[in-house]
């Protein structure tokens, strides 16, 4: 007993060890950022602490494996950076989505990356990265930051809901997207579609489904858009019943349905009207498309020529071989009967001729060779 508790100790002390000794993801320089000292780590239940009023369930649902931070100087200025690391991209793209605000603007580094005056975020495979406050925040600065996060990152695609979202009239910085109930509540909640955050229950997380949401404003009218992708269309038409019978009797009212195409579904949220309701969902780009590719040959016929070629040759080969095997047998037979006469071939005792008798004198076959 006291061994197996050795080896457990053992165990522990290992696992401990290769926690504290993960290795650090932000570099020592980047740009014109020198790193000011070690980076701080967090991981296990250390990463849950600090948070404030931020719900901590939707952080266990993304998937958060570890956050890194780090200060950097560039002569006068400061920078830190927070370094947040999932479990998959899609939790991270949950993570990103949920921090934007219509006031940012994208920078175009990373896979996706949003900045204010004074704080900044970048979306790299798994990877979330938080810049900031600092006065003087720079994007173009933390170019090479990117290119060093990238080859450490993981490569897996993102959910492909991302790229239904029809980017006309969309208010950017208002989309949100969800893996999970504690994900979709936060979302709605972030857009003032609180009222609707019960439909989390509804919408069929357990069954795997994704949802992202986003506002829209044209110039006739507004909504906001939610997607429900399902991974079969069986799915999405039994939660599309559920939803049905789960929306309030107000959002009925106000015009609020639920349609399906194939395993996508499309709500649209206070609308201005149903015409641009139905306007904001033709412009979700999500295609539906069925085919079956049978088994097939490429053939064509030969040129006649090469046809009568091949038909020649082959024909004067076989006969070829059978009068060069019709001699080399003829030849054998003869050279045995001179070699051996009466041994081999047509000896007396194997032969019989018939004989009708018209004279007394019996027939010797040896006569006849």
């Amino acid at each position: 007993m006291q061994r197996l508790t050795c080896v457990f100790s053992l165990v522990a002390l290992l696992c401990a060890t290769g926690v504290a000794a993960q290795p650090s993801l932000l570099p020592d320089h980047f740009g014109p950022w020198q790193a000011e000292g070690q980076a701080n780590l967090k991981s296990g239940p250390d990463l849950y602490v600090g948070w404030g009023d931020i719900p901590l369930d939707g952080l266990k649902e993304a998937g958060l494996g570890g956050i890194e931070q780090r200060g950097y100087k560039n002569g006068s200025e400061d920078l830190k950076l927070t370094l947040y690391r999932f479990k998959d991209p899609s939790g991270a793209y949950q993570f990103y989505t949920q921090g934007l605000v219509p006031e940012m603007k994208s920078a175009g580094l990373g896979d996706e990356s949003a900045f204010g005056q004074n704080t900044g975020a970048i979306l790299v495979g798994n990877l979330v990265v938080s810049a900031g406050p600092s006065s003087n925040l720079k994007p173009e600065s933390l170019v090479e930051l990117v290119t060093a996060l990238k080859a450490k990152a993981d490569a897996t695609p993102y959910p492909p809901l991302r790229g239904y979202l029809p980017a006309k009239w969309r208010v950017w910085g208002s989309e949100k997207y969800a893996l999970g109930p504690e994900g979709f509540r936060t979302a709605m909640n972030s857009l003032g579609l609180g009222a609707y955050s019960d439909l989390s229950k509804e919408v069929g997380f357990q069954s795997g489904a994704e949802a992202i949401v986003a506002k829209y404003q044209g110039t006739h009218g507004s909504g906001t858009l939610l997607l429900l992708e399902y991974p079969t269309p069986q799915l999405a038409e039994r939660h599309l019943h559920h939803l049905e019978e789960a929306l309030p009797a107000s959002a009925k009212q106000a015009g609020v349905t639920v349609e399906r195409k194939a395993s996508l579904l499309s709500l649209v949220f206070a609308p201005s009207s149903s015409v641009h309701a139905q306007a904001i969902r033709d412009e979700v780009n999500y295609e539906t498309e069925v085919t079956w590719n049978e088994p097939h040959q490429t053939m064509t016929d030969p040129p006649i020529f090469s046809m009568m070629a091949k038909i020649f040759i082959f024909t004067g080969l076989f006969l070829l071989i059978a009068t060069v095997l019709g001699i080399a047998f003829g030849g054998a037979r003869i050279l045995t009967k001179r070699l051996l006469p009466g041994k081999v071939f047509d000896r007396p005792q194997d032969i019989e001729v018939l004989q009708l008798g018209l004279s007394g004198k019996k027939i010797d076959p040896t006569d006849m060779y």
